[in-house]
């Protein structure tokens, strides 16, 4: 269907809600010229529903509920050295 930009103007929101219910696009017009095509919004799909897609994708390895009795580094100091700050460089030479 197509119809002048001043006739779209005076007409706009019943013409919208007639393309919205027939699903037929609307050119619009400007001296005989299509300027602007009003046309029906086509269904989304809907999103996959989130909760549980990752269902079966985990594994568990060893044992979750028997802890082991291994000391951690933090816990022992092992690995202070790590963690020393960094002398800074001098930069007046």
């Amino acid at each position: 269907m197509n119809i002048n930009a001043a006739e779209f103007k005076a007409k706009c929101l019943k013409l919208i809600d007639n393309v919205a219910v027939t699903h037929q696009p609307l050119v619009i017009t400007k001296r005989g010229k299509p300027v602007a095509r009003v046309v029906p919004i086509e269904a989304e799909a809907p999103l996959p529903n989130l909760f549980g897609y990752m269902k079966g994708t985990g594994e568990i390895a060893g044992d979750i509920v028997d802890i082991s009795f291994e000391h951690w580094s933090a816990e022992t100091g092992d690995e202070d050295d790590l963690y020393a700050p960094v002398p800074l460089k001098d930069k007046t030479s």
